[in-house]
Formats: structure tokens, C-alpha cells, sequence
């Protein structure tokens, strides 16, 4: 039943959001915990980057990671710049990192090694 209102293809659909994620979010600062950090035989380096409450994939791509002075290992807080962008293919939002700088160690890794440590005491770790 069509009410006559704008029908979408999904293809269409994610072109107009990528359009729109990518016009307003062009370059702007995240800060975030790295975890599940790849670096398959392209040269980039594919991770989530998240917070206590949310996560983003993100990319970074073999050009922009070589010129990083951070080699980027999970766990690591960082402060990144970058751009936002949609993955059509999938339609997954993601950040396209441009450049990464080391913010410490993540507070999620920190909580993890305190419960690790403390459970270890305990005897059941």
C-alpha cells in the first residue's frame, strides 16, 4: 500500500545518509578505548574505538596510519582525528581515521586489570 510518501531503495537510502554523515562530520576529535585492532596484509589497520557506553568501527587507512607516530595496540586510549563516513556495503556507520594520538591507557583496560588482579588474589583467576 503506498501512502504516497518518498519510497527508498536501500541503495538510495545510504547514499543520502552517507551524503549527509559525511558533509556535517568532516573533521572532528574522538577520544575512545581501541579494541579488536587488525592489520591484514593491506596495510590498514581495522578497530572499534569505544567508550563504557557505545562503540565505532573505525579505519585506518595504510597512507594515513604509516605517517602516525602511535602504533596503535588495543587497550590504548587515544584521541583521534577523523572523519565520519558510511560503508554502503554493509551500511555500517565508521570512522576514517586521518591521525591518532596516544591518550594513555584506557580506563576499560585499567577496570579489566583491576578485576583481573583482584580476582587473581582471590584464587579465581
Amino acid at each position: 500500500m503506498h501512502t504516497g510518501k518518498t519510497i527508498y531503495t536501500v541503495s538510495l537510502l545510504t547514499k543520502e545518509v552517507k551524503r549527509l554523515l559525511e558533509a556535517s562530520y568532516t573533521n572532528i576529535q574522538v577520544e575512545g578505548e581501541i579494541s579488536g585492532l587488525t592489520r591484514p596484509a593491506s596495510g590498514h589497520q581495522y578497530f572499534n574505538l569505544k567508550d563504557e557506553n557505545a562503540q565505532l568501527r573505525c579505519v585506518f587507512f595504510k597512507n594515513s596510519a604509516r605517517l602516525s607516530p602511535v602504533n596503535l595496540a588495543n587497550g590504548m586510549h587515544v584521541i583521534l582525528s577523523a572523519r565520519v563516513s558510511l560503508y554502503e556495503q554493509r551500511g555500517d556507520f565508521q570512522l576514517i581515521v586521518q591521525a591518532a594520538v596516544d591518550a594513555g591507557e584506557g580506563l576499560l583496560r585499567k577496570k579489566f586489570e583491576q578485576l583481573k588482579a583482584r580476582l587473581g588474589a582471590e584464587g579465581l583467576f
